[in-house]
């Protein structure tokens, strides 16, 4: 009875010691945590569209950065070469201004004297070409001596110089030397405007004395305005006069402008870059001399083989695209993309997925798919 017992134990403590196969855990279907299954309904509402990536002839793409410029000829700073007071002005930076409009007044005794010197030179003209005549004709008749006609004819000569320098002065000034007479002789003088354009600076108040060297107003001409990107030197050589480029600014990215390169220079900064200069294909009056720009440039097109953008995912990081694997069944996979260019997107390692069926249509579903499998 009692071996009976123990033999008994023995069978028990072996038994509690077995795990039933019934109880062993099965192997998930989905081992692998880039898969996803789906259904028969859950393929149909997600609305998988398959594709193979495909040849495409995609231009590679140069972003660079830079700010718009006006030629010099296009900016103009004004100045008064005499001098003087500033009477009157209406200027405001962001004005408007035509070319040829009176844009200031200027006022000063310097004017008055300047046109007293003229006239007065011009009264001693008319006398010494009259006594130049009657000494020519002296001389002739051997009544006076050459000296005598040599000195006639050097203060004509002089007065002469005078009177054309005086002008040349009057001019500098807006001032017709024509107009001026013994009675019109005026203290004030107009300042106009050399183009048309718009007020960019105003450096002067009413009342203020003027110096020659001193810049009243400056002036922009922006029909004329150009993109200066910086170009490091290791691109310089992808880049040729009339290539095109689009440009925008930072506020609205979307809004591009068509450019195209006009110049390329040859100098390098101590940064290693290079000015390149491009000029707008339209003007636009919301761009102005100043505003920072970014610029993509198309260098060369290649046939590489690419896939829709809306093929590619972005998790963590990495992007990812859905390769079928079964029936209804996809696997997550990395991917390296190169250049975009009209909704397609180069694939770098394309030898994995040139013979693949790959989700075009549909792929952020199943990520989201897969993302909460892998949370329950």
């Amino acid at each position: 009875m009692k071996k009976y017992l123990i033999i008994t134990a023995i069978l028990i403590i072996a038994a509690c010691g077995t795990k039933n196969p019934t109880e062993e855990p099965k192997e998930d279907a989905n081992v692998n945590s880039n898969i996803v299954s789906l259904n028969e309904a859950q393929l149909k509402s997600a609305g998988i569209v398959l594709g193979k990536p495909e040849y495409k002839s995609i231009a590679s793409i140069l972003r660079a950065s830079g700010t718009i410029d006006v030629p010099p000829q296009n900016m103009i700073s004004i100045s008064m070469p005499l001098g003087g007071y500033l009477k009157s002005s209406k200027l405001i930076p962001g004005m408007q201004v035509r070319k040829g409009e009176t844009i200031a007044i200027m006022e000063d005794q310097q004017y008055i004297q300047l046109q007293q010197e003229y006239l007065t030179t011009k009264s001693k003209l008319v006398f010494s070409k009259a006594e130049l005549d009657r000494q020519r004709e002296l001389n002739q008749s051997k009544a006076s001596s050459d000296k005598i006609f040599q000195q006639a004819q050097m203060d004509y000569s002089n007065l002469s110089i005078s009177l054309n320098s005086l002008a040349q002065k009057l001019r500098m000034i807006n001032l017709n030397p024509n107009n001026i007479s013994e009675n019109n002789i005026s203290r004030t003088v107009p300042i106009y405007s050399p183009i048309a354009g718009t007020v960019s600076k105003v450096n002067v108040n009413i009342g203020r004395f003027i110096n020659p060297s001193d810049i009243l107003f400056e002036i922009i001409d922006p029909s004329n305005i150009h993109l200066n990107l910086k170009i490091f030197e290791k691109d310089l050589a992808k880049l040729s006069k009339g290539q095109k480029l689009i440009a925008y600014t930072n506020n609205q990215p979307d809004k591009k402008y068509p450019c195209e390169i006009s110049l390329i220079t040859g100098d390098l900064s101590a940064e290693r870059t290079a000015e390149v200069h491009c000029h707008f294909e339209s003007f636009d009056k919301t761009l102005v001399p100043g505003m920072y720009m970014n610029a993509e440039i198309e260098i060369k097109s290649h046939e590489t083989l690419a896939i829709p953008e809306d093929a590619i995912v972005r998790f963590e990081g990495l992007d990812y695209v859905f390769v079928k694997k079964g029936e209804r069944e996809f696997e997550m996979k990395t991917v390296e993309t190169g250049v975009k260019e009209n909704k397609y997107v180069e694939l770098i390692n394309s030898a994995a997925f040139s013979d693949k069926e790959i989700v075009i249509k549909g792929a952020y579903t199943l990520l989201m798919s897969l993302k909460n499998k892998s949370e329950e």
